[in-house]
């Protein structure tokens, strides 16, 4: 196991904790030390995540989080810095592909609005609002970690989730722009975008190189590296890792 003696002491909020990739990636700070919030619109499920942490030891809190409310983010903030002094790691999991979550997979020409709002609302404008909230926090202590999370639809595109994969390229494109602005303050933001990953079984049948998807831990793993004191020279990237999926499939 790799771990991080330079994120003892530190605080991360993660959005979208309650499970899968959130989940996994809440555990792996609490687990290299830090104290890990686990943020998600469904409480029940975040307070039993930090449950499972804090019986094992490490030092975990839940919030509730509902990333299309730009006062409850920032209400999230005041109240994990009143609490904990800090926030040094912003992690921007909450979303999902929009039509499954609400029962509307159907082709584009047919989806309504509500749908493509909702994936608008929580996907793209959560991570944007997200970020702007917790810049101004890590900008004046000259310090801090925000990972985004993309997707391979964002980098190659989606015949059948078309507004998915733009919401995940705006995430790109937004990730690189925030690397540009936040750089002269000792701020990195990089983006994470995963192929298809076990957070459902259903992900096991999409095809990749590699002959299989990847589990929730593995996209952790690497949001923790690019937090850690050895990625501290990288800022601005999207950092694809989907087994090869990006190629095309056989």
């Amino acid at each position: 196991m790799i771990t991080y003696e330079d994120m003892k002491g530190r605080v991360a909020v993660v959005t979208g904790a309650a499970s899968g990739i959130g989940r996994a990636t809440a555990e792996e700070f609490a687990a290299n030390g830090a104290v890990s919030v686990f943020a998600d619109i469904n409480l029940d499920g975040a307070q039993s995540a930090a449950d499972v942490v804090m019986r094992n030891g490490g030092k975990a809190c839940a919030i509730k989080l509902d990333v299309r409310k730009y006062p409850e983010i920032e209400e999230v903030i005041k109240s994990v810095i009143d609490r904990f002094g800090h926030i040094d790691y912003w992690i921007n999991v909450a979303g999902g592909y929009a039509g499954r979550i609400r029962n509307k997979d159907v082709k584009f020409r047919e989806y309504d609005i509500e749908t493509l709002d909702w994936g608008l609302d929580v996907n793209l404008r959560g991570t944007m609002y997200c970020c702007r909230a917790i810049v101004g926090h890590m900008m004046d202590r000259k310090f801090g970690k925000i990972i985004n999370l993309g997707s391979v639809a964002g980098c190659v595109g989606s015949e059948h989730a078309i507004d998915y994969a733009a919401e995940k390229s705006g995430i790109i494109g937004l990730t690189k722009s925030l690397g540009m602005y936040l750089g002269p303050y000792g701020v990195n933001c990089n983006c994470v975008s995963p192929g298809p990953v076990l957070s459902r079984p259903e992900m096991s049948a999409l095809p990749t190189y590699l002959g299989r998807a990847a589990q929730p831990k593995e996209i952790a793993d690497l949001i923790m590296y690019l937090c850690s004191e050895k990625a501290s020279f990288i800022t601005g990237h999207n950092y694809v890792i989907d087994g090869g999926r990006c190629w095309g499939t056989k």
